[in-house]
């Protein structure tokens, strides 16, 4: 280890030392309005992260031997990571106070966590993605049960502890078998081995268990089981960071092993993931279509929206990779605004996730109904608005590869699921009247929501220019 190695990995070793600081001063020293400072401190250091690491430009840097990787991709992912982790924070705050659930582990559990999440993007090795994951991991299955005295959460940290070593199982044995057959866990060596047309049994084996354990962490079926249970029990807060950063760091580190250690047998790996995006695209969208609880129809959107961000990695090129990470903060930025927009959704101080207590909101809430149904409008893809472009990009890279077939079951799956976005916006314009939902006047939410929804409008200019930083991103992953 060199100071040239440090100084790759800075901004997690500046992470990392806050978070044990924090957690040794605060196990002592916080008192009853303590956490609050805690979280809202956390949000401030993710926050000037995401800019330290988005104003830090510079060429492809390798540490420890290649385990390590900093580059345009994997600080693209961090920027989404540490942006979007702040925003579900900062909108949370209200939220864990009134029902008494925010602890001061809770932000810097979710510290550890984007740390993982940070090491997974820039990961070089398979022992370097291993620990990243699992630092990911082990924190999220904490902030699952954070809420002790019910039996939801404590049945979501527990489901999604046992699947997430379940899954971890068929990661490490996809890993033992590529380190086996490839005679090294460098991504730098993998990819010398497998080589389209002349990859092994052995190591086409590895690769299916990497894909099946990665699958997991992105909630593509057939591995999508732990997601709507964990989305429902789940405190509020929770289910939105799960439902944001964790989802850019795995969909990153999936692109990463797919590229960096088996990009010279794309056919091999692509034929996978093609079929996995179809499967989470449809079921994704026919699923949800029976869900009224807010949370789980959330959750099944997620799966259909990742379903749609593998389309793009599944066209094996330059332009699918640019296209996954323009749909990936698309996707998040939705997720924020619709989240804070399920926050404010409480009955008599009781948090209420039954779509059909949206009856007739828009009389009663003009602007937040119309902000949500922007956001429903572009999470089905209706044109004009930035969802749309979204998906626009992942179905013109399966068809610029040569999978017109794909495209195609992407466009009949996004119509299925418009069903169940259109459903919600009817609730909250020609719903019969029903008790309505308490009026609290939370700006931070408000605010979120309808930032997250003029986003959704005021980008189909030039989408922020995420086009172009994206396309720098993607070329430098794949070369």
């Amino acid at each position: 280890m060199t100071s040239a190695d440090l100084s790759v990995i800075l901004p997690e070793i500046v992470l990392a030392v806050y978070a044990m600081v924090a957690l040794l001063v605060t196990v002592y020293t916080v008192k009853d309005d303590g956490a609050v400072i805690v979280l809202r401190l956390t949000t401030g250091v993710l926050f000037l992260t995401a800019v330290w690491i988005g104003l830090h430009h510079s060429d492809t840097r390798i540490a420890f031997d290649g385990m390590f990787v900093d580059d345009g991709f994997s600080r693209y992912a961090k920027v989404t990571i540490l942006l979007s982790a702040a925003a579900v924070l900062l909108m949370s705050e209200r939220y864990m106070v009134r029902r008494d659930l925010l602890r001061f582990e809770y932000p810097v559990l979710i510290v550890l966590a984007v740390i993982g999440m940070m090491v997974m993007v820039s990961a070089g090795d398979l022992m370097a993605l291993y620990m990243g994951l699992e630092l990911q991991s082990l924190a999220l299955y904490v902030v699952a049960s954070l809420r002790r005295d019910s039996v939801k959460s404590t049945e979501a940290g527990l489901k999604y502890y046992v699947l997430g070593a379940l899954s971890s199982g068929l990661l490490l044995y996809g890993a033992s078998l590529t380190y086996g057959f490839a005679g090294t866990t460098a991504f730098s060596g993998i990819i010398q081995t497998a080589v389209s047309g002349e990859v092994s049994l052995g190591l086409l084996f590895g690769l299916v268990f990497l894909i099946s354990g990665l699958a997991f962490k992105v909630s593509a079926a057939p591995f999508h089981m732990w997601t709507p249970d964990v989305y429902e029990g789940s405190p509020t807060p929770v289910t939105a960071f799960f439902g944001t950063a964790p989802k850019v760091a795995a969909m990153a580190l999936f692109a990463r092993v797919a590229h960096d250690a088996f990009g010279n047998a794309t056919v091999e790996w692509g034929q996978i993931v093609s079929l996995l995006a179809v499967a989470s695209v449809f079921l994704g969208s026919i699923a949800a279509i029976a869900q009224t609880n807010i949370k789980r129809l959330m959750a099944y959107s997620s799966i259909a929206h990742m379903g749609y961000a593998l389309i793009g990695l599944a066209s094996g090129t330059v332009f699918g990779v640019q296209a996954m990470l323009v749909y990936m903060a698309i996707y998040v930025t939705m997720n924020v605004g619709t989240f804070a927009f399920i926050l404010t959704m409480s009955r008599d101080g009781q948090p209420v996730t039954d779509i059909k207590s949206l009856n007739n909101l828009s009389e009663r809430e003009p602007v937040k109904a119309l902000a949500m149904l922007i956001l429903l409008f572009s999470l089905a893809g209706v044109p004009p608005l930035v969802g749309f472009f979204g998906k626009y990009y992942v179905l013109d890279a399966a068809v610029q590869a040569d999978m017109a077939w794909l495209a195609v079951a992407g466009v009949i799956a996004s119509v299925i699921g418009a069903f169940y976005y259109l459903r919600i916006v009817y609730y909250m314009y020609f719903g019969a009247e029903t008790e309505p939902l308490d009026k609290i006047q939370t700006p931070i939410l408000t605010g979120m929501l309808v930032a997250s929804a003029g986003a959704m409008v005021i980008g189909v200019i030039n989408l922020f220019g995420i086009e172009g930083i994206a396309a720098v991103a993607a070329a430098s992953l794949v070369q």
